[in-house]
């Protein structure tokens, strides 16, 4: 787990502004840092997506010690579930997506991808064109390999 710095993080909602009453979904989220802040901030809903067991674990454990009622987890794919939310009609406000950086090496992963992966956070920005759920006037925010070609 490799979660976004505190400086990053303040970067972020400095940049956003006001999200209060937004929709707000995390993929990738890890340790659901960027989403648990988002709720501080006011967001109406925030759907966590993360597919490893471990920080899965983790976020259940913080969503479930806090008591937070707007806080969806999803122990899935990035991929599957921007099409589950396709198919659902949901459209998020705020789209927030830090995948794991690979940096060329070939590495088993969980996306689906064998040997060496496209960047993921390339692969997945893909699919959100294609499976649109993404509200009007919504922001997707994507943290990535500074390598990485978007």
């Amino acid at each position: 787990m490799r979660p976004t710095q505190n400086k990053v993080r303040k970067a972020l909602f400095d940049i956003l502004g006001d999200i209060e009453g937004l929709s707000f979904l995390e993929l990738y989220a890890g340790s659901g840092a960027v989403g648990f802040e988002a709720l501080s901030k006011g967001v109406k809903d925030l759907t966590l997506i993360e597919y490893n067991r471990d920080c899965m674990l983790a976020i259940k454990k913080n969503i479930e010690s806090l008591n937070l009622k707007a806080c969806n987890l999803y122990p899935l794919q990035a991929g599957l579930a921007i099409k589950k939310f396709y198919q659902e009609k949901r459209k998020f406000e705020i789209i927030f997506l830090d995948p794991p950086y690979y940096q060329g090496q070939a590495t088993p992963n969980p996306i689906g991808w064998v040997g060496v992966p496209p960047s993921a956070a390339k692969k997945t920005l893909q699919t959100l064109a294609a499976y649109d759920i993404l509200a009007p006037n919504g922001f997707i925010v994507v943290q990535h390999f500074k390598k990485d070609n978007l």
